[in-house]
């Protein structure tokens, strides 16, 4: 009988994941770690499909145990992990997904199902549930003069219960409904490119007068940005996990050379640098810089812990978040 096989995540991860990609995983892991150790924040830069591939059920942990400190999404995203908490029962699984024909994707759009990926999100019980909700919530910020980034007037709804009785998976795997209880900073860049902004546009163009003045200028995001980077490194280093590419990764992490070169100010670059995608960096294909070149942005320096790992983040996420939580 073996028995010194590993006998929990840290212990199976060291002993297995010794080579490439999964070696640099467990290096990423161990140094968020002593950073957090260290007194560091986090911030998570979150893109993709992950909410729709359900990364809340790992992700909602790490929140709720301090692991992270901030977040910047895509509107897709911050509008998919609800959808998610209030329609799943109702979503379609397509474990096929990629023999489907053009026909089949409009056979789904015929049953009311919108797809991402693997499962397809059934528009009635999800997106149009939501959006009478937030459609309530914004004329009472009409009514009292509110005027709030997009993810607090979710963070409203989800505190105050309202959509409640619509659960339909464990709460404890809402990201955004654990990111509301701490009040997380939360950054969306590009609002505009989401389903229930896309709402909001119309309400606006269907009602006399307008409609709620939602703070999603990507301006107005970056100075709130700039001041929570200047009151948090004033207290804590802060490190950078980016996941995927785009504008939620690269929207943040600019931060640092806009308080120091723009604004002439003067802020700690980020203390850890960690970037997860399985799309190859290239100068027509995925946009983000490797590590090495944002040390000449003034975004990194050449101390900084800097990690790639070049693998699908639904199976590196779940890894990483054990670890740092010792599961």
């Amino acid at each position: 009988m073996v028995d010194n096989l590993p006998k929990g995540m840290r212990d199976y991860m060291l002993h297995h994941y010794r080579h490439f990609n999964s070696a640099e995983l467990v290096r990423a892991a161990e140094a968020w770690v002593e950073r957090l150790e260290a007194g560091d924040s986090f911030m998570l830069a979150l893109a993709g499909a992950l909410s729709s591939a359900e990364i809340g059920v790992s992700l909602a942990a790490m929140i709720k145990e301090g692991k992270i400190h901030a977040i910047s999404c895509t509107g897709a995203n911050l509008e998919e992990d609800v959808y998610n908490l209030i329609a799943r029962d109702n979503y379609r699984e397509l474990p096929n997904y990629r023999d489907l024909t053009a026909e089949d994707e409009k056979q789904l759009s015929e049953q009311g199902f919108s797809r991402v990926a693997d499962t397809s999100i059934h528009d009635m019980k999800a997106m149009h549930r939501l959006n009478s909700v937030m459609a309530e919530r914004w004329l009472k910020a009409i009514q009292e003069g509110e005027r709030k980034p997009p993810h607090e007037y979710l963070y409203d709804v989800l505190l105050e219960g309202i959509l409640e009785d619509d659960y339909c998976i464990d709460p404890a795997h809402s990201w955004v409904l654990a990111a509301a209880k701490k009040n997380l900073p939360l950054f969306v860049p590009g609002w505009e490119d989401s389903t229930l902004a896309n709402f909001l546009v119309a309400c606006e163009k269907n009602t006399d007068g307008g409609f709620v003045d939602v703070i999603s200028s990507g301006l107005e995001i970056m100075s709130d940005l700039v001041d929570w980077y200047i009151e948090e490194t004033a207290v804590n280093q802060v490190g950078f996990v980016q996941v995927g590419g785009g504008i939620a990764g690269d929207f943040p992490i600019c931060v640092v050379p806009l308080i120091n070169q723009d604004i002439m100010g003067k802020a700690p670059p980020w203390s850890y640098y960690c970037q997860i995608s399985d799309s190859t960096t290239s100068y027509g294909s995925y946009s983000g810089a490797v590590p090495n070149e944002k040390i000449s942005w003034g975004k990194l320096i050449p101390e900084t812990p800097r990690f790639m790992i070049e693998s699908d983040a639904t199976i590196v996420l779940p890894l990483l978040f054990s670890y740092i939580m010792d599961d």
